[in-house]
C-alpha cells in the first residue's frame, strides 16, 4: 500500500519530479524585479547618465520623423520618452511600454509632468509587447534586450507589427568590465545579438558607433 501510494503520488506530480532542461540561452541572463520604482528611478534618471546614453544623439540616429510611431520597448522611468515625443511631433505617438505595473502608472504620471500627451503607456506581458499590427516605424530596445526570454520567437512575431521601411533599433552593454549597467554575466555580446537577430529573420541596416559603452544596432527583416 505504501508503495502504491508513492507511486501515485509521483504520477500526479509529473513534470515536478523531472529534471529541470537547461536553461536555453535565447532567454534572458536574468530575472530582475524593477517594481520599486523610486530606487530605479535614482538609476535610470541620473542626470549623469546623459554623459554616455547620450538620449538626443541616440534619438536623432533613429531618423525618426513626424507622425510616425516609435515603441520604447522596457521603458522603465521613462528616460527617452520627452526625446521621443519630440522627434514624432506633431502627429506622431510614442508607445512607452514595459512588463511592470508600477512603472506603466509612473509613466504616466511623468508624461503628464513632461506635457508629452503623445506618450502612451502600455502594460505588456513578458511575451507580448501589444505592438499594434503592421503600424510600427520603430521599435527602440534600449538596455532591455538582455531580459527579454525566448528572443528568437519573440522578435519573428515583431516583424509583423512593423510598417514598411520599419526597423528595430537594440542598445545594450557590451560583454565586458564598465563603470556602468550589469555585470558581465548578464550582458550579451555584440556578435551573439547579431546571431540571433539573423536567426529571427533580421538583416543588420546601420550600427552608430557613437556610444561609449553600448553597442548600436539597427534590423530590419531580412529579404525572405
Amino acid at each position: 500500500m505504501i508503495l502504491r501510494a508513492v507511486l501515485l503520488m509521483a504520477l500526479a506530480a509529473g513534470p515536478a519530479l523531472a529534471a529541470e532542461s537547461p536553461p536555453s540561452p535565447h532567454d534572458a541572463t536574468g530575472h530582475q524585479p524593477f517594481s520599486d520604482v523610486d530606487k530605479w528611478a535614482k538609476i535610470f534618471d541620473d542626470p549623469k547618465r546623459d554623459e554616455w546614453q547620450k538620449p538626443q544623439e541616440t534619438v536623432a540616429a533613429l531618423g525618426l520623423k513626424a507622425g510616425q510611431i516609435v515603441a520604447d520597448l522596457g521603458a522603465g522611468t521613462g528616460y527617452f520618452e520627452r526625446h521621443l515625443s519630440r522627434a514624432v511631433a506633431p502627429g506622431g505617438i510614442v508607445l512607452a511600454i514595459d512588463p511592470e505595473p508600477e512603472m506603466v502608472r509612473h509613466l504616466a504620471l511623468r508624461a503628464m509632468k513632461e506635457q508629452t500627451p503623445n506618450v502612451v503607456p502600455v502594460l505588456a506581458l513578458p511575451d507580448e509587447p501589444f505592438l499594434p499590427p503592421g503600424r510600427v516605424d520603430c521599435v527602440l530596445i534600449a538596455d532591455t534586450y538582455h531580459h527579454i526570454d525566448d528572443r528568437l520567437n519573440y522578435f519573428r512575431r515583431m516583424k509583423g507589427a512593423l510598417a514598411p521601411g520599419g526597423r528595430v533599433a537594440i542598445i545594450d552593454f557590451h560583454k565586458r568590465p564598465l563603470p556602468v549597467g550589469p555585470p558581465p554575466p548578464h550582458k550579451l555580446a555584440r556578435e551573439f545579438v547579431l546571431d540571433e537577430m539573423k536567426q529571427a529573420g533580421w538583416r543588420l541596416a546601420a550600427e552608430p558607433t557613437f556610444l561609449p559603452y553600448h553597442y548600436f544596432l539597427i534590423f530590419q527583416p531580412a529579404p525572405r
